[in-house]
Parts: C-alpha cells; sequence; structure tokens
C-alpha cells in the first residue's frame, strides 16, 4: 500500500499542474494516469491561450491563468512556445459584430480591455481576410501556445518538486477513505482531486454524484508550411472555425467533432466536419484554397451541458474536489487549476469565484425539472 497526502487521477494540464503546486508546499502527492501524461484534451486541442470569448463565470480563471503563462518558464522550466500574439475573434454578419460588442462591454467590467476593429480597419490591417468578415474584437495580451509540450513539462517539474507521477496506472477501484486500485496497485489518501477530464464522471458517479458529461472530440488539422501570413491567434463568434499560424508556417485549424469510443480509449478525426472546417477556414480566408493539409487528430475531452467545468469540493464527500469536463477550452486554464486546487487542498479557501462550476448545478437543474414535470401532470 502507498499512501500519501494527496492523490490526482488524471495527468492533464490542471493535474500535472495541481501534483507541482502541491509538491512545492510540501505536500506528499501521487498522481495516477491510465495514458500518458497530456495524451488526451490537454495535448490534442489548438493551443488557444485566450480570455477572449469566455463566459463571464470563467473570466476570473482566465484572467489568473494569463498571469502564470507570462511566468510558465519559471514553473516549469518551458514557455511551451506561448506567443502573446492577441487573439482576435472574427465577425461574419452584423449579427455576430453585435454579440463582439456584447461581450467586449461585459469583459470591460473585468478589466479586460478588447479592441473592436470595423470593417475598413480589419481589412487595412488583414488584407488576407475575404469579404465575409465584417468586424472583429482584438484582445492583444491574448495568444497561443504548443500543447504537446506543457503537460510534459508540468510533470516533470512536479517529479523534481517530489511527486510521484506514474503513468499506464488506470483505476479500476476506489473505496470509501480513498483506496485507489490501479495496475494492481493499492494506494490511499485523505485527499482526492478528480482530474479526470471525461472519466471524472465516472469518478463521480461513484461518490453520488452524476453529471451529464460526455465525450468531446476536437477535429483538428494542419496544412503544409506556407509562406507567413497570419500574425495572430483566430476564433470566429460561434466558434465553428479557428486557426493560427506558427512560425514554421504551417496554419493548425479546427473545426467539428471527430469521434471517440473512451472505453478502449481510442478516437479518429472525421471527414465530414474537417471538410467543414476547411470550408469555413476558406470562407475567410480565400488563399487557403490551395493548402495542402498534412495530419488531422482528434482526442478526448469532457464536455457539459453548459460548456463550463466542474470545479470545487464535492457536495457528498469529504476530502473530494473536482476539475473535469473543461469542455473544449481548458487548455489555459490548466496551470492556474492546478494552483487554485493546491489552494483548496492547503489552505481551504481560493480567491477565485468557484460557484458557477458547482458540482451541485446539475442536482438542482435535475430536482427543478421533476418539479416541472410534476407540474404538467397535475
Amino acid at each position: 500500500m502507498t499512501r500519501a497526502d494527496v492523490l490526482v487521477l488524471g495527468g492533464g494540464g490542471a493535474g500535472c499542474s495541481a501534483a507541482l503546486h502541491l509538491a512545492r508546499r510540501g505536500a506528499d502527492v501521487v498522481l495516477l494516469e491510465r495514458g500518458l501524461v497530456g495524451s488526451q484534451a490537454s495535448g490534442v486541442n489548438h493551443g488557444g491561450v485566450r480570455q477572449q470569448g469566455r463566459h463571464p463565470a470563467e473570466i476570473p480563471l482566465a484572467i489568473r491563468s494569463r498571469a502564470l503563462w507570462s511566468r510558465m518558464r519559471e514553473l516549469c522550466g518551458t514557455d511551451a512556445e506561448f506567443d502573446p500574439c492577441g487573439h482576435l475573434k472574427l465577425a461574419r454578419g452584423e449579427a455576430e459584430e453585435a454579440e463582439l460588442l456584447r461581450w467586449n462591454e461585459m469583459a470591460a467590467e473585468h478589466g479586460l480591455k478588447a479592441s473592436m476593429l470595423g470593417r475598413n480597419a480589419i481589412r487595412a490591417q488583414h488584407p488576407y481576410f475575404s469579404d465575409r468578415v465584417v468586424a472583429g474584437s482584438l484582445l492583444a495580451e491574448d495568444g497561443s501556445a504548443n500543447p504537446r509540450l506543457l503537460a510534459s513539462a508540468l510533470a516533470r517539474s512536479a517529479r523534481e518538486a517530489g511527486a510521484t507521477l506514474l503513468e499506464h496506472h488506470e483505476v479500476t477501484a476506489i473505496e470509501p477513505g480513498f483506496r485507489v486500485e490501479a495496475s494492481g496497485r493499492e494506494f490511499e489518501a485523505p485527499v482526492l482531486l478528480n482530474c479526470a477530464g471525461f472519466w471524472g464522471g465516472k469518478i463521480a458517479e461513484t461518490f453520488g454524484e452524476p453529471v451529464p458529461v460526455y465525450p468531446l472530440n476536437p477535429n483538428m488539422l494542419v496544412t503544409e508550411p506556407l509562406p507567413f501570413f497570419c500574425t495572430r491567434n483566430l476564433g470566429v463568434v460561434g466558434g465553428d472555425v479557428y486557426l493560427r499560424q506558427i512560425a514554421r508556417g504551417n496554419v493548425i485549424f479546427g473545426g467539428g467533432r471527430g469521434e471517440s469510443d473512451p472505453a478502449l480509449p481510442t478516437s479518429r478525426p472525421l471527414p465530414e466536419p474537417a471538410f467543414a472546417a476547411m470550408a469555413r477556414a476558406v470562407e475567410i480566408i480565400p488563399h487557403l484554397a490551395d493548402a495542402m493539409i498534412i495530419r488531422c487528430w482528434t482526442g478526448i475531452d469532457g464536455g457539459m451541458p453548459d460548456a463550463l467545468p466542474v470545479l470545487g469540493p464535492s457536495r457528498t464527500t469529504s476530502g473530494l474536489i473536482h476539475a473535469f469536463g473543461f469542455s473544449g477550452h481548458g487548455f489555459m486554464l490548466g496551470p492556474a487549476i492546478g494552483a487554485i486546487l493546491s489552494e483548496l487542498v492547503l489552505d481551504g479557501r481560493t480567491d477565485v469565484p468557484l460557484e458557477a462550476f458547482d458540482i451541485g448545478r446539475f442536482a438542482r437543474q435535475t430536482a427543478l425539472a421533476e418539479d416541472a414535470s410534476k407540474t404538467r401532470l397535475e
């Protein structure tokens, strides 16, 4: 039996960051990862480091995380190719332009200063856009990074700080008191951090907290190297396509969903969403029409009906803290989520508001739906 102060389930960005922050504050930490660290959502995404466009409840998380990205090399020995190139969200019509204006007004209340670019300004600054683009919102301090570098760097630094990280250790049993069996070994700790992505839903259900998490598989593609033209990380209102060009010239973009079997686990991109994403990319940047796609991929993330993560203490079990279901936009947040989890464990509190992410919201929604159903029957 291996005993620790904290068991972390899941080796994505949040789990590895939690292990690192806890170990640096003197906690004895064991992290169990069913595959390789960063092999699912944390390592297969677009690489956006953005506050732009987030749900109001996520903005404090994003602000804290953005500050941490400025110190990433200090935290884990690499900046993970972080480039504060700015995030430019595009509008393809008047309704989408109005949505950008509404978001900017709300974000200003949190201290974020996005700049609107109208039709003439955006065409002057980005002549490669088609006439389909009518406006844009630029948050200059946002940017992008390489998702394949982050989790492994956090994991390496966590090990150097004294944490034990075990890959290929799939959890097969969890008992009260947090006695966990994985790969024929037993582990025990008074605190359990559920950072298991899509599989975090199964862990929550084990402790009487079922949630409607579903597998989310972002369809990603990359082109051959092209002459450099795109200086910003780009998105669109509605999120049906997003892209960025790396220094080597390749354009990384995504849109739509692949498919997966989380039981194995395995995932694969699908051609129809890929073709749709290509068409949308060409719609806003016409000269991509002749670019050759050299690779496509996907992975498995946990999606939630309201697109907000489950983050915070369990409602049923003392010592259990959840952090999963980031719905395709948790890469940037991972390092800060780990810091927040370490504060919840060691300090019993954090300054970041977490009420909107409470796992109890699903039980409340179910109760409201049942009450409404009874009223209709009566």
